[in-house]
């Protein structure tokens, strides 16, 4: 028998509502038993949701509800929690009236899974621009994350940015910032907490006993022994001595070029990415569709799609949920693997 840990839904934030969020979100609920989704329960406006399904010409009993009764509903209604907030409904303009709506529903789903009440945070993409023009003062959502755990466990918390996919992990140690400050950006100290933090999450979160970190270089061939740029013998090889040293497998630095083919992927269970492209590039090729963007150094899970609003195609009944299932599925996996560590 499931202990009643293990049954606790998962809360969904719906995102930017006039992005692709809600739609996602309904047609989730719609494959629930074709493609095994896990009960779950959107933080939303009901009315939007509603509408938003009307626009869609989807068949889709809404009920509204709160954490604690919404996997019973699940099966028969899509389980809606509502905010307080009421957002502006227009599928591809996005409106910073709707900012106070996007937090709340981050806030509730972080606020639940900490309280008890959910098993693991998924969120549905954010738009920074409609934030910032409300006032929003984080660069982002995972930002945004870690500032919501440091103010609910009183330790600050330093998010790492993992995208999982069916045959491949990646983590970049520097994610938004432009290539040319990369280099200034990349310290040894970085690399090491980065991969600290991974080793981590991926024995306890993940189940793996033993994780092998493969470490990109940042240079071409890893800068060929200091003839193509400093930086991989100067930065990353001391960070891998230190890891080493500390028993965590983490080899390399390694030529990217060479990192991400089968036959390489076989020998370690993330690689280690020196900036955003050199991780996502690989991660997106192999997966575009089923890639899970995965937050790790968070004290609560938290899984999201990897792709954004897309409000290009937002309202049209064309996007695809293929990420976002991926994510709940991955949310529940890893919280199923923490109730059984816990119990053993």
């Amino acid at each position: 028998m499931k202990s009643p840990e293990a049954e606790l839904p998962l809360a969904l934030s719906v995102g930017d509502p006039s992005g692709v969020g809600p739609e996602i979100a309904i047609a989730a609920w719609r494959a629930r038993d074709s493609a095994g989704v896990p009960p779950f329960y959107l933080i939303s406006d009901p009315a939007l949701i509603a509408a938003r399904a009307r626009l869609l010409g989807a068949d889709v009993p809404i009920t509204e509800t709160i954490p604690a009764k919404a996997a019973r509903v699940f099966a028969r209604a899509l389980p809606v929690v509502p905010l307080v907030a009421r957002f502006v409904d227009g599928p591809g303009r996005p409106d910073p009236a709707n900012a106070a709506g996007i937090i709340e529903a981050i806030d509730r789903a972080v606020d639940d899974c900490l309280g008890g009440r959910a098993a693991a945070v998924v969120t549905c993409p954010i738009a920074k621009k409609p934030l910032y023009d409300a006032g929003f003062r984080f660069p982002g959502h995972t930002e945004y994350l870690a500032h919501l755990a440091t103010l609910h466990t009183g330790a600050e918390a330093m998010p790492v940015m993992m995208l999982a996919g069916p045959e491949l992990r990646t983590v970049p140690v520097t994610i938004h910032i432009a290539l040319r400050e990369v280099p200034k950006a990349l310290t040894t100290e970085l690399v090491v907490a980065t991969a600290r933090i991974t080793a981590a999450d991926l024995e306890h979160r993940f189940g793996i006993a033993k994780p092998r970190l493969a470490v990109a270089g940042l240079n071409p061939h890893a800068g060929e022994g200091g003839a193509m740029g400093a930086e991989d013998e100067r930065n990353i090889r001391p960070a891998i001595d230190r890891l080493t040293a500390e028993g965590i497998d983490a080899f390399g630095p390694l030529p990217a070029d060479t990192l991400f083919h089968a036959r390489a992927r076989a020998g370690y269970d993330v690689a280690l990415c020196m900036y955003h492209d050199q991780a996502l590039i690989p991660a997106k090729a192999l997966a575009f569709d089923e890639a899970v963007n995965v937050t790790l150094g968070l004290p609560f899970i938290r899984t999201s799609p990897d792709h954004g609003t897309a409000f290009d195609i937002a309202g049209k009944g064309i996007a695809r949920a293929d990420s976002l299932i991926a994510a709940l599925r991955l949310a529940r996996r890893l919280a199923d693997i923490g109730t059984k560590a816990a119990a053993a």
